[in-house]
């Protein structure tokens, strides 16, 4: 099994066909016995990881998918159709190097993971939080922000999640397994964030998964 990630960029004119790709989809998504896993993701523009950074021109799928059916499965219909609409594509072929926490209530990325990879690695984040707690975590986000955004060994980041508000992610790329370590373990914003986290109890469920990049094109 491999990790697909897709982000389209299209023009506003296109914007409604996309939202009616976020709900349709699902369909044929779900229908595809190859897929164990999948989600439709809107983005955001990587500057404040809040519901204001929302990116109606970008968006985004993930599918957990058998590594044998990937070039298939890039050559859809359902890809050749956001490949229609959309004005450039970031395509990468991921594999788990380690996954920690739910999405969904699964564990989606806990099969074939690799220990031994020196090249770049991708991360993503994902939470649900707590309704109660929305404002208290926004407000923690900007530094984690200022912090992520000068960290060494980022190449790109953005905001992903399911909803404008509750479902919250990051897809970060990182040009090795060391900067993104530093990053997480020894940033004092980060630090400060996993501990309001645990003194908070801001979310209802959480993941941490790293990723060994195999390959991409494109970018975002």
């Amino acid at each position: 099994m491999v990790v697909l990630v897709y982000f389209w960029k299209l023009n506003l004119r296109s914007v409604p066909v996309a939202i009616l790709h976020m709900a349709m989809d699902r369909l044929s998504l779900k229908q595809n016995k190859k897929i164990t896993f999948f989600k439709s993701l809107g983005t955001g523009k990587g500057e404040t990881f809040t519901p204001n950074d929302a990116d109606a021109r970008q968006w985004g799928l993930l599918v957990v998918i058998d590594s044998k059916e990937v070039d298939s499965f890039d050559s859809s219909r359902l890809i050749k159709s956001w490949r229609k609409i959309s004005t450039s594509e970031y395509r990468a072929i991921l594999q788990p190097i380690s996954s920690h926490g739910l999405w969904s209530k699964r564990e989606p990325f806990s099969q074939n993971q690799i220990s031994d990879w020196k090249g770049p690695v991708a991360a993503i984040t994902r939470a649900r939080i707590k309704w109660a707690m929305n404002s208290k975590f926004w407000r923690a986000v900007p530094p984690v922000t200022v912090s992520l955004k000068s960290s060494p060994g980022l190449l790109s980041a953005i905001g992903i999640g399911e909803a404008p508000i509750g479902l919250q992610g990051t897809f970060s790329r990182w040009e090795s397994g060391a900067a993104l370590r530093t990053f997480a373990y020894q940033g004092p914003a980060h630090i400060a964030a996993i501990q309001a986290t645990k003194d908070l109890d801001w979310y209802a469920e959480e993941l941490f998964a790293r990723f060994a990049i195999i390959q991409e094109h494109g970018g975002f």
